[in-house]
C-alpha cells in the first residue's frame, strides 16, 4: 500500500520544490485519504478535471496549476468553494508543482516539450540544467519560421501564432519555456535564439520579436504544458505502481 506521505516526499525530493521562489504553494495542497491507489493528472485543478477524478474514485489529483496563488483572494467562496468543497467531500488529495515541473531536468515541461518537439538541449539560458526556465537548443533540422511553425502544430495537435522577425532567416538556435513566459523572449533574443516558443502572447511580444530580430510562437499555455504532468505520474507508477490517468481538459488558451 503507498500512502500520500511516501507519495509527496518522494515528489518532493525528485522535484526539489524548496530551490525556487515561487508565487504559489508547491506540494500537497489539500489532504484527503491516506491510501493511494489511483492518481489523476491534468494541467490545471479545474471543476471538469475534479469531477473526472471523483467519476473514476480516484485518491490523488496531480497538477500543474493548483490553488492559493499569491494575491488571489482569500475568501473561500464562489468557484473556490465548490472545488475545495469536491475535493474533501470525496477525500481526494490535491498534489500541485508549479515553476519545480517546469524546471525538472527530465521529468518537466520544458525537458517533455524538448522532447515531444525532438529538439536537443544545449542547457539554460538562466542557470544550470534543472533549475532555469529558459531552455535553449536546436531543432532536428534548420527550418523557415513557417515550417517550424508547421512543427510545432503537427506535435502539439494546435497551431502556434507566429510572429516572424523583421531579419528572417532560418531557426537553428531555439529557446523555449512553456506556458506564459512570453517575456523571457528578451533574454532568449540576447542569448542568440533565432527562434522562441512559449505559450502566451502579450501585445508588446509582437513588437520585442520585430525589433530584437527573432521569431515567437505562441503556442498555447495549455498546450505546452500537458506534458510534464503525464512523465511525472508516470513516474510515479514506476515508482509505487499506482494507476495513472491523464485527463487533458480542453483550453484553447
Amino acid at each position: 500500500m503507498t500512502t500520500c506521505d511516501e507519495l509527496v516526499a518522494a515528489c518532493d525530493q525528485q522535484l526539489a520544490p524548496a530551490r525556487f521562489k515561487d508565487y504559489t504553494v508547491n506540494g500537497l495542497q489539500v489532504s484527503g485519504r491516506e491510501r493511494v491507489c489511483r492518481v489523476m493528472s491534468g494541467v490545471t485543478a479545474c471543476q471538469a478535471l475534479l469531477d473526472e477524478a471523483v467519476a473514476w474514485e480516484a485518491d490523488l489529483v496531480l497538477v500543474h496549476h493548483g490553488y492559493f496563488w499569491k494575491n488571489e483572494p482569500v475568501n473561500i467562496v464562489g468557484m473556490k468553494r465548490r472545488r475545495l468543497a469536491t475535493l474533501m467531500r470525496h477525500d481526494i488529495n490535491l498534489l500541485a508543482y508549479h515553476l519545480p515541473l517546469d524546471a525538472h531536468a527530465t521529468l518537466g515541461n520544458n525537458a517533455a516539450l524538448a522532447e515531444r518537439l525532438g529538439f536537443g538541449v544545449a542547457g539554460c539560458v538562466d542557470g544550470a540544467l534543472g533549475e532555469g526556465l529558459i531552455w535553449h537548443g536546436t531543432p532536428s533540422e534548420p527550418m523557415t519560421p513557417r515550417h517550424l511553425a508547421e512543427h510545432v502544430g503537427e506535435r502539439l495537435a494546435r497551431s502556434p501564432l507566429l510572429v516572424e522577425s523583421a531579419e528572417g532567416g532560418e531557426v537553428r538556435r531555439v529557446a523555449w519555456c512553456t506556458g506564459g513566459a512570453q517575456d523571457m523572449i528578451v533574454q532568449a533574443a540576447e542569448a542568440g535564439a533565432d527562434a522562441f516558443i512559449s505559450g502566451e502572447i502579450s501585445e508588446r511580444t509582437t513588437h520585442l520579436a520585430r525589433e530584437m530580430g527573432i521569431h515567437y510562437l505562441a503556442a498555447g499555455h495549455h498546450a505546452t504544458e500537458r506534458y510534464g504532468v503525464q512523465a511525472l505520474g508516470e513516474w510515479l507508477v514506476e515508482r509505487f505502481g499506482v494507476d495513472h490517468r491523464f485527463v487533458d481538459i480542453d483550453n484553447p488558451a
